[in-house]
């Protein structure tokens, strides 16, 4: 006997289950979320506040809500999958009726101590009802339209609420990570076929409804596609984000201009540098090896949790664990390719680096759902 396997099995039950948790993916996510603070330090001329101080205690108090749902059984989150869904379904309807607005949006509700922005937890609460709708489902009845056409329900109700607030950028989210859940249980590859299909005729309806009655998006969407297609356009208006944060990118060579020696971000020619755009000041700053070395954080980051997930013997964890982690990738997928102008401003925050209170702490929520379904499978 080992004497892991000694410390073990001499440890009380209760404590045990810390010795389970995957560590090394905790550290991980600390490592990342250092790197936040980081850059918010320098973003604020080399200070606590505004931004790193209340982003430390969101970590911290994130990190404890990652714990207890770690300690958590994992069967005990999929029998509240529906509830967990239709609670968030019900915050995103009280959004419309009396949420508050801010930068032309209306996302939030407003709770006194904080703004709950509950787009944010359905990207999780989806999840975890799709999972346990694919562990509820027969295998041989994954692919048969009737029980293909309740998921696709379950995730397009949402997707269209938070639409209207106007969020494209979460709705894509929902849409893409949804849909990777649907494809990871085994939907067959036809349908995803047809709904491509669909996209591209969505996209055409998109330009051509543009100056008509029925446009389908907002006039500040379509500035932002105006601006992906062609920056230079428009370089002081619309296309003032994407052509600064360019500037900062490629300012930053292979080693950066060193840590708050960015003049973009202390000039603050660069926009949003403490949110959506944070990305570009690290790469500033620290270069292509910074950049990179974030971006290995975030991929070893998806590796351990797809390496968990294989692990787990039931299809509701190994399910729920693969949905986090795509929708995970998602997020910094999009974000970094919306900075560097290979896809439309979505408005996506950086995970764990961009400063918000409602992302970090249903990201911690998250990966407390992987370390439960980690502590909890059968060994």
């Amino acid at each position: 006997m080992s004497y892991l396997e000694y410390a073990v099995k001499t440890v009380p039950t209760g404590w045990r289950k810390i010795l389970y948790l995957n560590w090394p993916l905790i550290l991980l996510i600390m490592a990342v979320a250092s790197t936040g603070f980081l850059m918010l330090y320098s973003v604020a001329g080399g200070s606590f506040s505004p931004w790193v101080e209340p982003q430390l205690k969101r970590f911290v108090m994130g990190l404890v809500l990652m714990l207890f749902v770690a300690m958590v059984p994992i069967w005990f989150w999929r029998n509240i999958s529906v509830v967990a869904y239709l609670g968030t379904l019900v915050l995103l309807i009280l959004v419309e009726i009396m949420g508050s607005v801010g930068m032309g949006a209306q996302r939030w509700i407003d709770l006194g101590f904080m703004r709950l922005q509950p787009s944010e937890l359905m990207k999780i609460t989806l999840v975890m009802l799709l999972a346990a709708y694919y562990d509820w489902l027969p295998l041989p009845r994954t692919s048969r339209p009737i029980w293909v056409a309740i998921p696709v329900l379950i995730i397009l109700i949402p997707t269209a609420l938070v639409l209207r607030q106007p969020d494209l950028g979460t709705s894509i989210l929902l849409l893409a990570g949804g849909g990777m859940v649907m494809f990871m249980a085994g939907v067959h590859w036809a349908y995803f076929a047809a709904v491509i299909g669909m996209g591209v005729g969505l996209v055409t309806a998109v330009f051509q409804s543009r100056g008509t009655e029925w446009q389908l998006l907002k006039d500040y969407q379509y500035r932002r596609i105006d601006t992906f297609l062609d920056p230079a356009s428009d370089p002081l208006g619309a296309g003032y984000h994407i052509t600064q944060s360019k500037i900062a990118l490629g300012s930053g060579g292979w080693t950066g201009r060193g840590f708050m020696q960015g003049t973009q971000s202390r000039l603050n020619f660069l926009p949003e540098k403490h949110t959506d755009f944070i990305f570009t000041t690290l790469a500033e700053e620290f270069g292509f090896v910074g950049a990179f070395s974030l971006l290995s954080l975030y991929a070893l980051i998806v590796v351990f949790c797809i390496a968990s997930a294989l692990m787990n013997r039931d299809r509701f964890s190994s399910l729920l664990t693969l949905g986090i982690a795509a929708t995970f990738f998602l997020f910094f997928a999009v974000n970094m390719s919306m900075v560097m102008g290979l896809a439309p401003v979505v408005g996506v925050p950086l995970p764990l680096v961009s400063y918000g209170g409602s992302a970090m702490l249903v990201l911690m929520v998250a990966f407390g759902l992987v370390q439960s379904a980690h502590v909890h499978r059968a060994r």
